[in-house]
């Protein structure tokens, strides 16, 4: 066991480390060479998605002490999308930074990590492929679904979209106070398809999480009981050293990919995924993305792309069905920390409600949920959701109204004299990793009041900035290179025509190569948001989208 190294030496320190966890009541049975497993919680009281973290690391040290372990649980950084400023994005590099080296310097055999909000679960993942020691992930799972007037309603999307009709003056004062009574019942994370839930699912689909875990509502007393026996089986992956670099192979990531496709899962989970392959060494890119996405369906039917909520896709049998529904395109050999293969848990799984988790033959779409863009505005490619925008739209031609910064946009989009129309698209520049800084979740751009009023629902938005997974409408994000570094997007001025043309995969902005270049000639580069402290070190090393916005100094060598 690796922990013997701190306890088991004879000079001075393997006694006063000894002494050290007796001084917290423990006996000298926990030093009889059962395995130490560190709970890495991410609880907080300003991350409501986090908020029953508490409850269910007790539940795994129950599991954990019933297996011959011993316990023993750490705080790490919590993230919190909706409260940090400017985004959370920006802190998630130092959150794996913190897990990985909380994990390399402590006496732990194994280690299970508690996360639920969006940017937690990868941070965790992120930091746990660095130190490659046996690791488990259970996510805090997905909260109640609001209720308001009889109505179910789903945490971010349908906020969003009832926003909106407040903006245009169909929703009173009184009714958008009861909504924000009845939006979020319970503790767990955003109740759609947003990065949450979909990073919840990935880990699963990579084997990182146990099989039927991620959809389990987070107030589901069958959560703690999944608490409980990962808490066993963590035991026994501290045995058999099952480590990350096991589990998260070229296959695996694969058929996280392919399961993104099936569920219309959230943009996000794009940068995610490539933050967490870069630092287990295996070579993804948006081609590969775009590839899978070309070949899987998308069949899973849940808001902003569908009909239903995560409740639902829990009792239609979760992310088992949905593999057992791609199985003929999996790696089916790929390990699992359940110490089974991929094939093992999908083999047999069931579907309870087709119009939920649909059946290939009847999928909502042949090609899945997230496309990659190339074009001269997006040289090193830009991401849209398809399923989640408006069909009509996903082949456009328009001219621009080009907001040079967030500020910009907030102080003019409700101007009843904006200059606008349906077919305008609107483009927002210093959205991105170092313009931000921190790529917010900026790029579901508001809809100006004035079309608000007219009806209008959609309009194409172009910008370098990420959105909420929670979002929806035809929506090109993650521009590369951004508007900060002297990309195409940073050149786009008002009146400008923009094509983009999803089924042919391109976004471009119709002006001559002697104009780009002239524009480019006048470009200045911003100052920068910070001159010190953590804020200098991610400007100075974060790596644009299509690299996953890591650390350059954090990849796997």
């Amino acid at each position: 066991m690796r922990s013997r190294a701190w306890f088991d030496t004879p000079e001075y320190y393997g006694f006063s480390r000894r002494a050290w966890l007796r001084s917290e009541g423990f006996s000298s049975a926990v030093f009889d060479g059962r395995p130490i497993i560190g709970i890495a919680n991410s609880w907080s009281e300003l991350t409501n998605c986090n908020a029953n973290l508490k409850s269910l690391a007790e539940a795994v040290k129950r599991g954990v002490w019933m297996a011959g372990g011993f316990p023993l649980e750490f705080p790490v950084m919590s993230l919190a999308e909706m409260l940090m400023k400017p985004t959370a994005m920006l802190f998630r590099n130092l959150m794996s930074m913190e897990v990985e080296e909380s994990i390399r310097a402590h006496p732990l055999d194994a280690v299970m990590l508690l996360a639920g909000c969006d940017k937690t679960t990868p941070a965790m993942l992120m930091g746990a492929a660095s130190a490659d020691v046996p690791a488990m992930l259970l996510t805090s799972g997905p909260m109640l679904a609001g209720d308001w007037h009889g109505r179910k309603l789903g945490a971010g999307t349908d906020g969003r979209r009832l926003f909106d009709l407040y903006r245009a003056g169909e929703v009173s004062e009184r009714e958008m106070g009861e909504i924000e009574c009845s939006l979020g019942r319970s503790a767990g994370h955003c109740t759609v398809m947003g990065t949450a839930s979909t990073m919840a699912i990935l880990s699963e689909a990579l084997g990182m999480s146990p099989s039927g875990s991620a959809a389990i509502p987070a107030p589901d007393s069958r959560r703690l009981a999944m608490a409980e026996e990962s808490g066993r089986r963590i035991v026994s992956m501290a045995k058999e050293n099952l480590r990350p670099s096991q589990i998260m192979t070229r296959g695996a990531f694969e058929n996280a990919l392919r399961v993104h496709m099936a569920i219309g899962g959230s943009t996000n989970a794009v940068i995610h995924l490539l933050a967490i392959a870069g630092r287990t060494g295996v070579q993804l890119s948006l081609d590969d993305f775009d590839r899978i996405s070309r070949e899987t369906p998308w069949i899973v039917n849940l808001k902003p792309s569908g009909d239903y909520l995560m409740e639902d896709f829990y009792s239609a049998g979760g992310v088992p069905a949905v593999m057992r529904e791609l199985l003929s395109q999996l790696d089916q050999s790929a390990l699992t920390v359940s110490g089974l293969c991929v094939g093992d848990h999908t083999g047999n799984a069931e579907c309870y409600n087709r119009e939920v988790v649909r059946e290939r033959a009847r999928a909502l779409s042949p090609e899945g949920g997230t496309a990659i863009l190339y074009g001269n505005l997006a040289p090193d490619g830009a991401v849209i959701k398809p399923t989640a925008a408006s069909p009509e739209l996903l082949q456009h031609r328009g001219r621009t109204l080009v907001f040079e910064s967030r500020e910009e946009l907030m102080g003019k989009i409700d101007s009843e004299d904006l200059p606008v129309d349906s077919r305008t698209i609107l483009v927002m520049k210093g959205g991105g990793p170092r313009g931000a800084p921190g790529m917010p979740e900026w790029g579901q751009i508001p809809l100006p009041k004035k079309l608000l009023k007219e009806g209008v629902r959609d309009m194409v938005r172009i910008s370098d900035a990420r959105m909420s997974g929670t979002s929806f409408g035809t929506v090109v994000l993650h521009v590369t290179p951004e508007s900060a570094l002297g990309g195409p997007l940073g050149l786009v001025e008002t009146g400008d025509e923009i094509s983009l043309d999803v089924a042919g995969r391109r976004v471009d902005l119709l002006i001559s190569d002697d104009e780009m270049d002239r524009r480019r000639a006048k470009w200045s580069a911003p100052e920068p948001a910070y001159v010190r402290g953590y804020g200098r070190l991610f400007l100075d090393h974060v790596e644009q989208a299509n690299h996953g916005c890591d650390f350059d100094f954090l990849k796997s060598r």
